[in-house]
Parts: C-alpha cells; sequence; structure tokens
C-alpha cells in the first residue's frame, strides 16, 4: 500500500507545528546518526591510513630511506589533509529541523542562534578576506544592517538571497575544481592505493570547504550519507584499474594498432587514465551536488519551522501538566480520606 500523503494546509492558513510534523518529520535514530558518523570517520581514517602506509612500504622497497622520508611525509599529510579537515566538518553547527511539538521551541532557539553565526561569519568573511568573491557584498551589507537592527526577517531574507544567488555559484564553482582535481590526479597516480587515497582527501576537503562557504554541515543522518559516498567513491578508484579498459579500446582498433604494440601500449594507458580520471571526478561531483542539496533542503526547513508558533504548544503542554496535577493530588486525597 502507498503511503497517503498529508492533506495540503490551505492557502492563506499557518502551518501548526502538527502539520509541519505530518509532512517534513521522519523518525531518526539520533544517538545511532552520532555513532555510525564516528564510526565511518574512522572506517574512512583507517582505511586512508592503510593506503598511505602501502605507498610507504612500497617506496621502502625501492629505497629504506626514501620510504622513511615518504612515512613521515605522509603522517604529516594525514593529519593536515585529513584530521584537520574532519574535525573541522564535525565541528561545524548544523540546523535541528527533525522536531515535534515539544522540542520544536528548542530548535527554533538553536536555529536562530545557527542563523546568527553564520550571518557573523559571512560578514566577517567579506570585511577581511580580499578578493575571495564568495559572497555578494551588497547583500552582505543588507546581512550587516539587519544583523546590527536585530530585525530577524531581514536578517533570513539576506542570508536567503546569499544562498540562491552568490553562494549557490561559489558552490558549483569548488564543485567543479575539485571534480577536476580528483580527475587529474587519478591520470597521473597510475597507482590503484594512490588514486584511492587522493579520492578520499579531495573529496573530504570538498566537504570542508562547501561546509566552510555555506557556515553551516549537514545533519548527522544526511552526514552519515555522504561519508558513505566517500567510501564508495574510494573503493571505485581502488577497483577501477582492473577493468583494463584501454585494453578493450585498443583491441577494437584492428589490425592497425596491432602492427605497433608500442602505440597500442601508449594508447592503453592514455585509455585507462582518462576513463579513471573521468570516473573519479564524477563521483567527486555527486559528492558535491549531494552535500549541498542537503544543506539547501535542511536551511529551507528551518525557514518553515521559524514561521510556525509554537507558543500555544507550549501553553497547552502546561495547562496539561496542571490538570494531571490536579487529578492526581484529587485522587491521592479520596486515598487518604478516612473510611466511614
Amino acid at each position: 500500500m502507498k503511503e497517503k500523503k498529508p492533506a495540503p494546509v490551505e492557502s492563506g492558513e499557518k502551518m501548526t507545528i502538527y502539520d509541519y510534523e505530518r509532512k517534513y518529520v521522519k523518525k531518526q535514530n539520533v544517538k545511532g546518526a552520532k555513532f555510525a558518523i564516528r564510526l565511518i570517520a574512522s572506517l574512512i581514517g583507517v582505511f586512508l591510513f592503510v593506503l598511505l602506509l602501502l605507498v610507504t612500504l612500497r617506496v621502502y622497497d625501492v629505497n629504506e630511506y626514501a620510504g622513511y622520508a615518504v612515512g613521515a611525509v605522509c603522517l604529516i599529510l594525514y593529519i593536515f589533509i585529513f584530521i584537520v579537515p574532519l574535525v573541522k566538518i564535525l565541528r561545524a553547527p548544523y540546523f535541528v529541523t527533525n522536531v515535534n511539538a515539544g522540542t520544536a521551541a528548542n530548535a527554533q532557539r538553536h536555529n536562530r542562534k545557527v542563523r546568527h553565526d553564520i550571518a557573523d561569519k559571512m560578514i566577517h568573511f567579506t570585511a577581511n578576506v580580499e578578493g575571495a568573491g564568495w559572497y555578494d557584498s551588497e547583500v552582505v551589507g543588507k546581512l550587516a544592517i539587519a544583523r546590527n537592527t536585530g530585525d530577524e526577517e531581514k536578517l533570513k531574507e539576506a542570508l536567503t538571497e546569499l544562498y540562491k544567488g552568490s553562494v549557490k555559484k561559489t558552490a558549483k564553482s569548488i564543485i567543479f575544481k575539485s571534480s577536476v582535481r580528483s580527475g587529474m590526479y587519478s591520470a597521473i597516480s597510475q597507482s590503484e592505493k594512490l588514486d584511492a587515497a587522493l579520492v578520499v582527501v579531495v573529496n573530504i576537503q570538498l566537504i570542508k570547504d562547501l561546509v566552510f562557504l555555506y557556515g553551516f554541515r549537514p545533519s548527522d543522518t544526511k552526514l552519515v550519507k555522504i561519508f558513505i559516498g566517500v567510501i564508495r567513491n574510494s573503493l571505485v578508484a581502488l577497483g577501477m584499474g582492473g577493468l583494463n579498459i584501454g585494453n578493450a579500446v585498443v583491441k577494437t582498433m584492428g589490425d592497425a594498432v596491432k602492427g605497433i604494440p608500442i602505440l597500442g601500449s601508449i594508447i592503453s594507458t592514455l585509455v585507462d587514465s582518462s576513463v579513471q580520471g573521468l570516473a573519479n571526478g564524477t563521483l567527486t561531483a555527486l559528492i558535491g551536488y549531494q552535500t549541498i542539496k542537503y544543506l539547501n533542503k535542511e536551511y529551507n526547513l528551518q525557514n518553515i519551522l521559524d514561521g510556525i508558533d509554537v507558543s500555544e504548544t507550549e501553553e497547552e503542554l502546561e495547562e496539561t501538566c496542571r490538570e494531571v496535577e490536579t487529578q492526581l493530588k484529587g485522587k491521592k486525597k479520596k486515598q487518604l480520606a478516612p473510611a466511614v
């Protein structure tokens, strides 16, 4: 049976928290998601560490001292190109949108603080970083005025304008550059293990850059899906060389290549590299667009949630608690009353 869609709220009728619950809220295991993030992040870290270790051992087999030097470099790189970006991603704030009537008010307050932090970061970045061009300075000016005057509606309007305009444009540019970088590294490395390691690094850096650009990260459940995508991409990169795509293409070229074995070998290498690079670049782009999809979705949801008046719900809860307390006190008095 198909699940029935919630009845739409009539035009002009303000959405209630119960309408929001029916339409947007899904059952989620929040604690499970937090554990899953740590687990998957650890798996990515171990996977990358093993890949770098294998590269180091390969160099060590050729030259002992070169192996030590490469190992030291890999350790430093591991810290600065994986651990540091990962910590920045996990420490970034996020919007709380999967709420119910009891948690909506706290979520609204939390989300308001996140919006203020985002605004402050964008204003500071625009004022102190010359030539970055990430944010439209005119719209950031509106954002600064709204922040200084405490106008929450104008602040939300300015943020929305930024996300639909300059931020969206910058995000596409970041994704494109990261995808090209991933493809180029794959074509140059000529090593499946190094290739897979580079894919992990580029993907994590891409997520970190997008989180910094937007000023917040996806929620825990969405971040789990993104990290799983990073593992998928690195595993594809690790196994791509075994496909021998280039050799298959060369075989179809007929007698012209058969008579020139050196030319056939060169063409095979070039085709393998280009296909592998294209695959890794495309998968990196998928990670980027998946990330901004979740970011935009959760920003829009918190905007909807912020427009819902939940004060009545809080009053109803307090009133219910008082009624329960009165009822219990009445029953307790009857139990203590002496029997006639």
